[in-house]
């Protein structure tokens, strides 16, 4: 028997399991850093299958590292398992957690005859935050040679143009008045934040193609008759590559300022979790996970189209930059739903996307599989370590 048959027969015969992982991962919507049913569900089960499971790692208390095998290369498959408010898992994370174990799977059944160490990491919060990038700090990634997962999407695509994104919060601080009787008297927080807004607003005409912003108003005053005094803005900026997103900040963040001058308030801005990067992906790794998939039966007929790329953020992207790792989209039927939309999370679930789980699994596994064979390609991961 094929070492590639021998993995994929190890992923089928956990099908059950990887597919009752994904729905109570979808099940159990956590925020991140609070994913605590759903990180234990994944490192129960690798526990389970046989993988020697550390929790709690890098002083998370939702991150965690399975391992099994003991060979030169070592391949890292990154789970993830938060959700997002309101919409719960409308980013599909409860399939890339389970598809990444049953990658995990896969790749175990033939660690010792490919020369393999496997792991698969718990990533808690890439919805903001970046856990990954927790986790690249303490060291998690110093002794990997390439990290792998997929992300459900609405078509394929061998990757995504991944932008560097902040995560902040803008707060202005005024002071409170009668609206009627004597709104002379107080400081409108809110008026600060709307100038901000348009500010804003008027910025975008001269973006560069490829820088983005955008926010919401959490917080904007109690009542009608009150001149706010506090009010809290949450922002995300982003563009094509760090160094761009650090220029676009100081435009960015010149609009807040103009607020405050305008009427008095005071503002403050804080950083929300770490920034994330631009990616890049490894193309070697990448023809591999492409062969991978055409082999059942998916297409990228848009890439080769020269379709534009979705644009995204995600911190594995900082991890692309310390290691050779790769981010493909993997489709879902949706019936024209995108992601972060409820009609996405309720697709998550399906019977298509319970074999997304499987063919992800499958993919990934055959990847690591392609490249721990392909010699000039194995030599030139380990020559990195």
């Amino acid at each position: 028997m094929s070492v590639s048959r021998e993995a994929v027969d190890a992923i089928e015969k956990s099908r059950d399991e990887l597919v009752a992982l994904s729905h109570f991962i979808h099940a159990h919507p956590e925020l991140g850093y609070e994913e605590f049913l759903s990180s234990e569900a994944v490192a129960s089960t690798a526990e389970n299958v046989g993988f020697h499971v550390e929790r709690g790692i890098a002083g998370l208390a939702t991150a965690f590292r399975a391992t099994s095998g003991n060979g030169a290369l070592h391949v890292v498959f990154c789970a993830e398992f938060d959700a997002l408010p309101d919409v719960g898992h409308a980013c599909g994370h409860n399939i890339i957690g389970a598809a990444s174990l049953g990658a995990g799977i896969g790749l175990a059944a033939v660690a010792d005859q490919l020369g393999i160490t496997v792991t698969v990491l718990g990533t808690p919060s890439e919805e903001g935050g970046g856990g990954k990038i927790d986790l690249i700090n303490a060291g998690y990634f110093a002794d990997t040679h390439m990290a792998l997962m997929v992300h459900p999407w609405p078509n394929e695509r061998l990757e995504a143009q991944c932008l560097a994104v902040d995560h902040f919060d803008v707060t202005f601080t005024g002071k409170e008045a009668h609206a009627s009787a004597a709104p002379w008297e107080g400081v409108n927080a809110l008026d600060a934040m709307t100038i901000s807004q348009v500010a804003l607003a008027l910025l975008r005409q001269q973006l560069v193609p490829g820088d983005q912003f955008h926010g919401i108003v959490p917080e904007g005053g109690s009542a009608a008759n009150v001149i706010p005094s506090y009010v809290v803005g949450r922002f995300m900026a982003r563009s094509l590559t760090s160094e761009r997103l650090a220029a676009l900040r100081t435009r960015v963040n010149a609009c807040f300022e103009a607020g405050a001058l305008a009427t008095g308030a005071r503002y403050e801005i804080e950083e929300l979790g770490s920034a994330f990067s631009h990616m890049v992906s490894d193309p070697d790794i990448l023809e591999h996970y492409r062969r991978a998939a055409e082999s059942l039966g998916r297409s990228f007929r848009l890439d080769d189209e020269g379709v534009a790329k979705p644009t995204i953020s995600t911190d594995m992207a900082n991890v692309s930059l310390v290691v050779p790792s790769i981010h493909p989209l993997l489709a879902i039927p949706t019936h024209g739903a995108v992601n972060h939309q409820p009609e996405f999370t309720a697709a998550c679930i399906t019977k298509e996307a319970d074999q997304a789980v499987i063919d992800g699994s499958i993919t990934l596994a055959l990847t690591a599989i392609g490249v721990a064979n392909d010699a000039p390609l194995r030599e030139r991961l380990l020559s990195r370590a």
